[in-house]
């Protein structure tokens, strides 16, 4: 019944076997690498954002004396939260304001936080 030249018929099968099962975890590596790339992405993505958001908040105060409303801000980057402090230059400062902007806002399970500072000459009437 059985022919002398299909000696090679299990090889056949088990190397197509695993051929398969190596494919599939070449699939499998790929996939979860992806995912890696994925959130890196998206974590440089919203620092990203929150450095736009703070260099923005220091220019307008730089330029016009006060913050962005908080309507544009959240209408612009509605993720993000952000923090204001302004004290004053100290020794070779002195006359000076310091304003630091502090944003930060979540990246799937990371926290990002951005800190950005800027000295501003007080105006006369400050």
């Amino acid at each position: 019944m059985y022919s002398k030249n299909n000696k090679c018929g299990g090889y056949i099968f088990a190397d197509l076997a695993t051929s398969l099962a190596i494919v599939g975890l070449l699939l499998a590596l790929l996939a979860v690498s992806l995912s890696g790339f994925g959130r890196f992405n998206h974590y440089q993505l919203v620092r990203q954002r929150c450095i736009s958001a703070a260099q923005a908040e220091l220019d307008s105060i730089t330029i016009t004396g006060k913050p962005l409303s908080i309507e544009d801000f959240k209408q612009l980057w509605p993720e993000l939260s952000v923090t204001i402090e302004e004290s004053d230059g100290a020794g070779q400062w002195k006359g000076l304001k310091l304003v630091e902007v502090k944003t930060q806002a979540k990246s799937f399970n990371k926290e990002v936080k951005v800190e950005l500072s800027r000295y501003i000459l007080l105006k006369a009437g400050d």
